[in-house]
């Protein structure tokens, strides 16, 4: 690996350490939230800090230069973003393959033209 590959590897384990380390500690509450007050989605309330996060950043002249903290935070709402919006996409693709296409009508006409499975010794 060239230094600037072992140093983007060094990073993401210190943020997978991180998201590992506070998921222990709170729960999964960013990716299941306990929805007292709030029924948006996952990906939503996700969404939410992220703005906050960066309305912080905003507010505050300098932040990014003092406070690591701010920066790995963001990264780690960035990363549960991204799963929680591949959980979305797959719970969706999973709804739709149950559900399958019951809500899909053919009119009588157009049935006659399709091939049944006795026909030509099919």
């Amino acid at each position: 690996m060239t230094e600037s590959e072992l140093k983007i590897s060094a990073i993401c384990d210190d943020i997978k350490e991180l998201l590992i380390y506070k998921n222990r500690k709170y729960g999964n509450s960013a990716l299941e939230p306990c929805r007292v007050f709030s029924k948006s989605s996952a990906v939503e309330q996700l969404l939410v800090r992220i703005d906050d996060k960066l309305n912080r950043i905003m507010q505050g002249a300098g932040l990014l230069a003092e406070d690591e903290d701010v920066v790995n935070d963001l990264i780690g709402y960035l990363v549960l973003l991204k799963i929680g919006m591949h959980e979305e996409k797959m719970k969706n693709l999973s709804q739709v393959f149950h559900e399958g296409f019951k809500h899909v009508s053919i009119p009588p006409a157009h049935l006659k033209n399709i091939p049944q499975e006795d026909d030509d010794g099919v």
